[in-house]
């Protein structure tokens, strides 16, 4: 039975990956770090699994991950830890550097000088391109040759990592991987994405038509930049992919998307149709609070490379991927 450590289990993609992994049959220990309230809600449904256990444990506190990784002594380690949302790391540009770049960095360390035959996984991001674009055959796209330029604190700290990431690999002949994912959403993504913030508005809003509200007195739903484009799949498409990464004779990075990108406007209209509304104009708000000091435009990843050497692929369209969204909002809000 192989032994797979998840940093950051409690999120959209470790609650996934966890569920992945147990179901190929490995023993997967969950780092959580200390809280006052629990962090726990998506992986309820399998904390009960007697092939899953739950550690505390700081990924910026080296002695934690050095303590953690010789109790565990794992087979794979998934690094999902980050400070993961893009605008706040505006607000908080050094703890989004101390987690997800110094996190790393300590991971990274101890495999170094304790355990070199752990195979290493890092969370690399899209955000990491920036504004930086290849141009091929009329097509706009970024893949593993694109030039990085990030235009956030979180995608600096991001790329410091995978560059640290890729030294290990070269320098110290660890089995360490990036993979670098376009945006994927699900119906556990957190409430502050921009995603989210949309389906469950959705909800609201349909529960307040349902309730013989009209249009004139329903809320508005307040957003930033409608026209920045991304490339949009489904977290368990992407889980699959780390999976596969680390299952690689040799360690690479891969780029992980779906080769369409579709801008928050296309978001919208995808999700009010949901529920039957043809115009949102009516219900959504620009506003200045939400626009990012610098903005990322458009991404689109090509995933060839993921194609190839992996035989992955993304299963779920993004018209699939918004219909499960709002849907289970809705269902929420009703249950």
């Amino acid at each position: 039975m192989k032994k797979a450590l998840l940093f950051g289990i409690t999120g959209q993609d470790g609650s996934y990956l966890a569920e992945l992994l147990l179901d190929e049959g490995y023993k997967v220990v969950g780092v959580t770090r200390r809280v006052s309230t629990g962090n726990t809600s998506r992986i309820s449904h399998i904390m009960d699994d007697p092939s899953l256990g739950l550690v505390e444990g700081d990924i910026t506190d080296y002695s934690s991950v050095l303590r953690i990784i010789e109790q565990t002594n794992p087979d794979e380690i998934y690094n999902l830890a980050a400070m993961s949302h893009v605008g706040t790391s505006f607000n908080q540009p050094i703890l989004s550097i101390d987690v997800t770049c110094t996190g790393c960095l300590n991971i990274l360390e101890v495999l170094r000088e304790h355990s070199p035959h752990t195979r290493f996984y890092q969370a690399s991001s899209s955000e990491m391109f920036g504004d930086a674009i290849t141009e091929r055959d009329d097509d706009k796209f970024q893949d593993e040759n694109t030039l990085f330029n990030p235009q956030s604190p979180y995608a600096i700290a991001k790329l410091a990592a995978h560059h640290a990431t890729r030294l290990y690999r070269q320098s110290y002949g660890l089995h360490a991987s990036c993979g670098i994912l376009f945006n994927h959403e699900s119906e556990r993504r957190g409430g502050r994405f921009v995603t989210k913030k949309i389906t469950k508005y959705i909800a609201r809003l349909n529960q307040h038509f349902l309730s013989g509200g009209d249009v004139e007195s329903a809320p508005k739903l307040h957003l930033g930049n409608l026209d920045a484009k991304r490339d949009w799949g489904h977290a368990e498409d992407y889980v699959r992919a780390m999976w596969l990464i680390l299952q690689q004779d040799e360690p690479s990075d891969y780029v992980i998307a779906t080769g369409e990108t579709h801008s928050v406007r296309d978001f919208l209209v995808a999700a009010f149709d949901q529920i039957g509304v043809q115009d949102y104009t009516d219900f959504v708000v620009q506003d200045p609070r939400f626009m990012r000091p610098s903005e990322v435009p458009y991404l689109k990843g090509n995933a060839s490379k993921a194609d190839v050497m992996l035989g992955w692929k993304p299963k779920v369209s993004f018209g699939e991927l918004v219909s499960r969204m709002v849907n289970y909002d809705v269902s929420e809000l009703q249950n």
